[in-house]
């Protein structure tokens, strides 16, 4: 069987911290490592609409905007095929045809989307694109018969349902699609990263990122205005790690040089815990440790997204090779898919 992965990011603004560790990087490891027969990165605008339909703009600048941090952080043409989803009108057939394998009730179930509706001002007046969003993504996956699917850890009750739509088409009709997997950060700390506020995962709507592009002022801003302890109040009181979201971010993007480089007088992160937790070390300083450790971070990305930006003709050239090869496939596929079906009426 063939190893070929699939994944993407809805064009909806740009992507931050919870996008780097919770897939970005993963799919930068996958890339490097080779051993894969086709690489697939999707910028899913089709199913940004489905809550964005009125700001038809906002998705279309943003697919810029994503495909910018996408090759700033390193994902390469070269290796990795872009494509926008819109372009692949395959697609949405299907996705038409899936539909009549899934029920009302079980999309309403799915976690995710439950999740996602929470987040949402839909009032009652939910957008059927966006209930059957789990459908969509399974047609972007078997369009290109994807095995392997890097996520983050609230995305696994979607490639569940996918796995369930695959068996339902399976038993009906014939071995035709292949059963996807999920692949996730290997830091357990990664699946989801909170946001600054402590409160929720890393969200745009939330206002609680700090994003790639994000300039070294502002990244100073928000580090410093994190949540920690909230009864770590004078130096010399005692403090939790647990739930502490500065501690929680050194768990993830802390290693051994930057304590040689900006804090020497600890050995690793267990020393500086071990000292916050009987007390005698302020927020101030650790918050200051976590600054330096983003700004060297994202600053290398950021200075390759500005050269990036200068040539918007280029990244939209990148987009349109890779979505004339990815409609090619999903083409191929789609017409055994079919075939199978037994609606291959004119072939």
């Amino acid at each position: 069987m063939k190893k070929i992965i699939l994944t993407g990011d809805r064009p909806t603004g740009h992507l931050h911290l919870g996008h780097l560790v919770g897939s970005l990087n993963r799919r930068i490891e996958l890339q490097n490592a080779g051993g894969y027969d086709e690489y697939y990165i999707m910028i899913a605008d089709a199913q940004a609409l489905t809550d964005n339909f009125g700001n038809v703009a906002k998705v279309r600048e943003n697919v810029l905007q994503v495909m910018l941090d996408y090759l700033a952080v390193g994902l390469d043409p070269n290796k990795v095929t872009f494509f926008i989803q819109s372009e692949v009108s395959e697609l949405t057939e299907f996705t038409f045809y899936y539909m009549n394998l899934v029920t009302l009730s079980r999309l309403q179930r799915n976690p995710t989307v439950k999740e996602e509706l929470k987040s949402k001002d839909f009032n009652g007046a939910i957008p059927m694109g966006f209930l059957t969003y789990p459908v969509s993504q399974t047609a972007d996956i078997t369009a290109f018969n994807a095995t392997i699917i890097p996520v983050g850890e609230d995305q696994l009750p979607m490639i569940e349902q996918a796995r369930e739509i695959v068996r339902s088409f399976n038993n009906m009709y014939g071995e035709t699609l292949v059963e996807p997997k999920a692949v996730l950060p290997e830091n357990k700390n990664s699946f989801r990263l909170v946001g600054t506020d402590g409160k929720a995962k890393m969200s745009k709507s939330l206002g609680n990122c700090i994003f790639l592009s994000d300039e070294p002022d502002e990244i100073k801003q928000k580090v410093f205005s994190m949540y920690t302890d909230p009864n770590h109040i004078h130096v010399e009181d005692s403090g939790k790690v647990e739930g502490n979201t500065v501690f929680t971010y050194l768990d993830v993007f802390s290693r051994p040089e930057h304590f040689e480089k900006y804090l020497p007088e600890y050995k690793n992160l267990e020393e500086l815990k071990a000292h916050y937790t009987r007390g005698g070390l302020g927020d101030m300083k650790i918050k200051k440790f976590l600054n330096s450790i983003l700004q060297d971070l994202l600053a290398p990305i950021r200075e390759k997204r500005k050269e990036l930006e200068k040539d918007p003709d280029a990244i939209f050239e990148i987009l349109k090779r890779g979505t004339i090869k990815a409609r090619k496939v999903a083409q191929k596929n789609l017409l055994k898919l079919k075939t199978n079906m037994g609606i291959n009426y004119f072939n």
